[in-house]
């Protein structure tokens, strides 16, 4: 076999063993389910969300925009099976799509609309959207529902629209699939689509009208949460137009696709913001996307980079935090048309490193007193550069803990003046396996310390956790 035939004959042995390994998974997990303890709610101190017992939630969320659009009953089933079993708890999804999700038929030749204009909807696509959201909460996952994708406002650079929202019947659509789904526990819902208000437009407006016929229809037996997808902006995100707005209930970002961007200070000006509200990074850089869109140059990115972007936007004080793969967000598959350049089908992308490491960050969060957790940035005492280096700090607000995440493993000066008790005891947690040891280096104290992680370099991140001994 020559050097080319071998090759490919690898490759398209290593995709089938993969994609073998998820129908095994497939066939197994789907027994492993959990109701929802929904609808999820904003908690006391206005900086988390909480599920409806009053528990935490931390946001662990997918990002499956085409879910309604490009999956068969039973791919969406193995798809929520799957994430489900790796701990997300949110997904997102799109009611009228991206990739021409109002004229682009659904996998069984459905599209929502038989009139727009007249509002007269397609009922067989919409059943299959209620029968994905039902499935999504007898595992245990809510549902970040987008309405629409932002260019069905307008298309910008991208997208093929149509264009067909304006406030009037912006605010009919809301009211009547608000009113669909007004009993329905496993929701959230997302105004806006990757689509940023332009100035003299009257967008804000139009998405504020949505939000607004939603609300008209929602069960106030079953409350609603609500928010706004942006594109990369500063120096907010949705708190750019909507913070002070009584429909926007938490705060949403997306930091964009790019590996080397201080995340943690977009986070950090809506974490000032009056009056308090959760903020989420809704779209970070996917796993196997073309970094800054250059992959020719910049190459594909990798589970380091967004685990630590990960970190630092939860350090920072965000409620949690969204994750995409590139090839799953779009459904991929090879009789598709690509994207931006996806590098397998997506069932086969289901697997991926940070797919299978973002319940980690979620169980070191919910490992200690929640809803009284601060960012603290005077912990780390040396100077600091806005690089991959950046080592941030969150604690329990009456300094029964701290948690130092160290992106790189550097050497670094930290002030734990902020916690109390005499003695302090630390351990080290790996976020690329969610496995504790316990610290042996120098007796930590209450003031300054030079601490130094396991290891060092790209890749070797490390949490330090410290608390009372």
């Amino acid at each position: 076999m020559k050097g080319g035939q071998s090759a490919a004959f690898f490759y398209i042995f290593s995709l089938m063993k993969k994609l073998l390994i998820i129908l095994c998974l497939w066939a197994v997990v789907p027994f492993a389910s959990g109701q929802v303890n929904g609808p999820i709610k904003i908690s006391d101190n206005k900086r988390f969300l909480a599920q409806a017992d009053d528990t935490p939630f931390f946001w662990m969320a997918d990002t499956a925009w085409e879910l309604f659009h490009r999956t068969t009953r039973e791919e969406a089933d193995m798809y929520l099976s799957m994430r489900a079993e790796q701990g997300f708890n949110v997904v997102h999804a799109v009611a009228l799509a991206e990739l021409d999700g109002v004229n682009g038929p659904n996998s069984y030749g459905e599209v929502p609309f038989e009139n727009f204009d007249r509002m007269r909807m397609n009922e067989k696509y919409w059943r299959y959207v209620d029968e994905v959201i039902d499935m999504a909460a007898a595992k245990g996952i809510h549902v970040a529902l987008l309405p629409t994708w932002g260019d069905k406002l307008f298309k910008d650079n991208w997208g093929v629209g149509p264009e067909i929202f304006n406030e009037k019947n912006a605010y009919e659509y809301g009211k009547w699939i608000g009113a669909r789904y007004a009993e329905k526990k496993n929701l959230i819902w997302v105004i806006g689509g990757d689509r940023n208000p332009r100035k003299g437009s009257k967008d804000e407006q139009v998405w504020t009208e949505m939000a607004k016929g939603i609300e008209a229809s929602a069960n106030k037996r079953n409350p609603i949460l609500r928010t706004f997808h942006p594109q990369p902006t500063s120096p907010g995100g949705s708190s750019n137009w909507f913070h002070k707005q009584d429909w926007l209930d938490f705060n949403m970002h997306q930091t964009g696709h790019c590996p080397n961007q201080p995340t943690y200070r977009k986070i950090q000006h809506d974490y000032k913001l009056n009056p308090a509200k959760p903020t989420i990074d809704g779209e970070p850089l996917y796993e196997e996307h073309p970094n800054c869109f250059n992959a020719k140059e910049l190459g594909y990115s990798v589970a380091d980079d967004i685990r630590r972007i990960m970190y630092w936007n939860v350090f920072a004080g965000a409620a949690g935090q969204s994750y995409g793969c590139h090839a799953v967000w779009q459904m991929f598959t090879l009789d598709r048309q690509p994207i931006n350049g996806p590098l397998r089908p997506w069932q086969v992308s289901l697997d991926l490193p940070m797919a299978n490491q973002v319940k980690h960050l979620k169980n070191l969060m919910l490992s200690r007193a929640y809803f009284s957790r601060i960012p603290d940035w005077d912990i780390v005492a040396s100077p600091q550069e806005d690089d991959e280096h950046f080592v941030i700090a969150t604690r329990e607000a009456k300094g029964a803990y701290a948690m130092v995440y160290f992106p790189m493993g550097d050497t670094t000066e930290l002030d734990f003046s902020s916690l109390k008790g005499r003695k302090l005891k630390a351990a080290w947690f790996d976020p690329r396996t969610g496995v504790s040891f316990p610290y042996t280096g120098p007796q930590l104290v209450k003031g300054k310390n030079s601490v130094a992680p396991p290891s060092s370099g790209k890749g070797n991140d490390w949490v330090l956790i410290v608390e009372k001994r």
